[in-house]
């Protein structure tokens, strides 16, 4: 433990070593140091406290004192602490990350205030064989089969319904309601959902609904009772009755030169043109995928070739970015009561931790190979992106010159493009 001074302030400052990548500071601040902000506390609440013979925010300091003065001293105490842990941290080149935490507080009036808080900080990365090594890129060859799913596919789109009354394969909606029923099989009030339309073919439906509907009829009732998971990945028993109001087939239009001129509106004309722009597009989405198999393929490399302690707090930072991204699973981002927070922080754990080692070597490549953004990086970004929405890549151009996110975007990419540069890549027939 050691003298310091923060500004013009004298405090004890003692620096420990938690971890690699964690440190606790624990700070003594004299009870001289003290009182300026204690004062300060007393005039804070002087404006808020009502004291019988004054008005409200209008009764002396020293009354305050006596009434309330150990109260409001106590209540302080976390700003206080967190303001002298600010100023060391400026002072001293603390260079914490992520949220700091208050472990430990101890004060009795008239003493000295002592205070540990704990912090993360960044790791020390030496990078090591980032480049030069093998990754494989798979090689897909778009087959006839492909073409015909996809042709099926848009035929499914464009298909009209035929109201009939019996089920007699997949390809049928079915309108229902569904009440659910208690354990003797009464119905439980206020649990009916009217009119849900239900698409057979639909591979996220349960099977245990599919093998009733399979063969239903209009105007029939059926009861289901079955075993699912829940979002907690625990068995739950579902006991329901449907009633079927409407059934409709699809009708798939003939796959010819008039249905590829309708869903075109007009661009492609004959189905053999069609076919061979889908085609190119099914060759370009493979090749953009098999590019993004090659990028991840060499992230991971890097990342397991660095071995290094991640902070909780870059950790923690991840997991609520994930949880957040979940909540859009949801109506209104509300999540169920039965959702398990703690259950998915687990699950995503070992994500968490890929991902924040990614952001800190990402780090360190960057400054390795100095990368920058420049006027002409700004200009060529505009001028693609203007090109893929159509606007005067001008109109682009000041705006992202002020805009850190896209100038992170283009490192990023300038990044990734050095990585893929220097590895040897290995095309490889894709294994069906």
């Amino acid at each position: 433990m050691y003298k310091q001074i923060i500004g013009n302030i004298k405090v004890e400052i003692n620096v420990q070593t938690i971890s690699d990548v964690a440190r606790e500071v624990e700070i003594t601040v004299t009870a001289e140091e003290l009182e300026p902000h204690f004062e300060k506390a007393y005039q804070k609440y002087q404006k808020d406290i009502e004291i019988k013979g004054f008005r409200k925010g209008k009764a002396p300091i020293d009354i305050i004192k006596k009434l309330y003065g150990d109260l409001i001293e106590h209540d302080s105490l976390s700003e206080i602490a967190a303001e002298f842990y600010k100023k060391a941290v400026k002072e001293k080149e603390l260079k914490p990350i992520g949220e700091p935490t208050l472990v430990d507080l101890d004060y009795k009036k008239g003493e000295q205030l002592k205070f540990r808080i704990q912090y993360d900080v960044r790791p020390q990365i030496q990078l090591k064989d980032y480049k030069g090594f093998e990754v494989q890129k798979v090689i897909h060859t778009v087959t006839e089969e492909e073409l015909e799913n996809e042709l099926l596919r848009l035929r499914q789109i464009n298909a009209t319904l035929s109201e009939v009354d019996e089920v007699t394969d997949s390809e049928h909606v079915v309108t229902i309601d569904i009440q659910d029923l208690d354990e003797t099989g009464a119905p439980i009030i206020g649990k009916k959902s009217e009119n849900l339309k239900i698409y057979l073919a639909d591979e996220q439906l349960d099977q245990s609904i599919k093998d009733v509907l399979k063969h239903a009829k209009k105007g029939e009732e059926y009861k289901i009772k079955f075993d699912r998971k829940n979002a907690n990945g625990e068995t739950q028993t579902i006991n329901i009755q449907i009633k079927v109001n409407r059934i409709q087939k699809f009708i798939l239009p003939p796959e010819d030169d008039e249905f590829v001129a309708k869903i075109t509106k007009g661009k492609f004309k004959s189905l053999e043109e069609f076919r061979k722009h889908m085609r190119e597009e099914l060759n370009s989405y493979w090749k953009e995928k098999s590019e993004r198999q090659v990028i991840n393929s060499i992230i991971y490399e890097i990342i397991n070739k660095h071995d290094f302690q991640v902070p909780e707090s870059l950790i923690r930072n991840v997991l609520s970015a994930l949880l957040d991204d979940a909540k859009n699973e949801y109506p209104n981002r509300q999540l169920p009561e039965d959702f398990d927070i703690d259950k998915f922080n687990e699950e995503y754990r070992t994500y968490a931790i890929y991902q924040a080692k990614w952001a800190l070597l990402k780090e360190e490549l960057i400054k390795a190979e100095n990368i920058t953004v420049t006027d002409d990086d700004i200009e060529s970004f505009a001028e693609k992106e203007a090109e893929k929405i159509k606007i005067p890549k001008e109109r682009l151009i000041q705006y992202y010159k002020s805009s850190e996110q896209v100038k992170d975007r283009i490192i990023d990419e300038k990044l990734i493009k050095i990585l893929v540069d220097s590895v040897k890549i290995k095309e490889v027939p894709e294994k069906i």
